[in-house]
């Protein structure tokens, strides 16, 4: 199995410690961690460093994309790129041991026109029936959702797995696509259906809802309690051992890379949500959006208890 992850919107996701943080006033801060990623590049990342092969396909802005490239040479990731006018997006995430994290987004590139098409042409030739393809983050400003669809759909029709985690589709975008894997959490769930969602048989009829509209694998993610699985194989809750979470940036990212990797392997659902709260819960073990540790998700899934309900 070939898995693509494609990130039209990354980011660098810089940590820093500031001691006794004060709003208002100029503080000194001592950068803890800075990484290149955005959804699609954290996949790719978790996925490398577990032994799994993808490739990451990333679009870059021209004014700081050798630093991008250079990081994701640095975590041994095989990645192919193409370059627009502009910046890629920088969050800054300040740690203190007085207050909550405080997190600060700045914008990026504004894509041009015809940067669909510019992703498309590389890509559509390597697509076949063995290829997994990951959409995963936010459009970048300029990327129209129709136009998006359509480009999915050609993905689609050369026999392509899409896997969507984006806020920028909703649910009736999801039903007219029907990709083979969605990983929303309880509160993003509750958006698509209109209604909250809290209880667990009410995720659990959630996600049969979805599954029944023609998503093969409707993953959600219940933070620390973990996640619920609706397949073709039946509905299965994977429940992890209680950890002390370093960061849980990126954590769902790392979930979806469990699951291409059990996948790519043959395992059953079971055994592919199983991995995936492993990697997930590894991953909050680890500072920043650095990856989960091949050490910690073998510990991590010895634990975790699946069962199908």
């Amino acid at each position: 199995m070939k898995i693509i992850t494609l990130t039209l919107n990354p980011a660098f996701d810089v940590h820093c410690f500031v001691e006794d943080f004060q709003p208002y006033h100029e503080n000194l801060a001592k950068i803890t961690t800075s990484e290149a990623g955005g959804k699609g590049v954290n996949i790719s990342r978790a996925l490398t460093v577990c032994g799994t092969e993808n490739l990451a396909f990333v679009v870059l802005g021209e004014e700081n994309g050798e630093g991008f490239t250079r990081a994701m040479s640095a975590d041994g990731m095989t990645y192919q790129t193409i370059t627009v006018a502009g910046r890629i997006r920088e969050n800054i995430t300040i740690h203190t041991d007085t207050a909550d994290e405080t997190r600060i987004s700045f914008s990026g590139f504004d894509a041009p026109e015809d940067l669909l098409a510019q992703v498309e042409a590389p890509l559509l030739p390597m697509i076949d029936r063995d290829t997994v393809l990951t959409l995963t983050g936010r459009n970048p400003s300029g990327v129209g959702i129709v136009e998006t669809k359509e480009m999915l759909r050609r993905f689609i029709a050369r026999g392509s797995k899409i896997v969507i985690d984006s806020r920028s589709f909703e649910l009736s975008d999801l039903v007219e696509m029907k990709p083979w894997l969605i990983k929303p959490n309880q509160e993003e769930i509750s958006a698509y259906l209109g209604r909250e969602i809290s209880k667990l048989d009410e995720v659990v009829e959630a996600a049969r809802e979805l599954h029944e509209g023609g998503i093969e694998n409707v993953m959600i993610s219940l933070g620390s309690k973990g996640a619920l699985l609706v397949s073709d194989e039946g509905v299965f809750s994977a429940r992890p051992p209680r950890i002390e979470a370093l960061s849980t940036i990126g954590a769902g990212d790392s979930s979806i890379a469990g699951f291409l990797a059990a996948t790519a392997e043959g395992c059953s659902a079971k055994d592919c949500l199983c991995r995936a709260v492993a990697y997930g819960t590894a991953a909050c073990l680890t500072e920043g959006t650095k990856p989960p540790r091949p050490e910690d998700v073998a510990r991590v899934m010895d634990e975790i208890v699946v069962e199908q309900m």
